[in-house]
């Protein structure tokens, strides 16, 4: 029965650090609109048009998306919101 308990927490414990290096190396990422090559996006489109990732059928779509380093996105002729045309500078 300890056995039991013991790799149960352990497996709790194991769990839980792998969730908090996952949330870390997100913040260090964004959603970049309109940069996703056809079937290479990271997920769903905005708009529904599909649920998964490398799905998409165009070049640059709008909806569509791949996540970038922060700060990068507008370097990358992208946009942080969907649907909107990147802002020319």
């Amino acid at each position: 029965m300890n056995k039991m308990l013991l790799s149960a927490a352990l497996a709790g414990v194991l769990a839980a650090g792998v969730a908090t290096t996952a949330m870390a190396a997100d913040s260090k990422k964004e959603k970049c609109f309109g940069i996703a090559k056809a079937g290479k996006n990271d997920c769903a489109a905005i708009n529904g048009s599909h649920s998964c990732a490398g799905q998409s059928t165009k070049d640059n779509d709008l909806n569509e998306w791949k996540y970038v380093a922060k700060g990068t996105c507008g370097q990358e002729g992208g946009s942080l919101e969907a649907g909107k045309a990147p802002k020319k500078s």
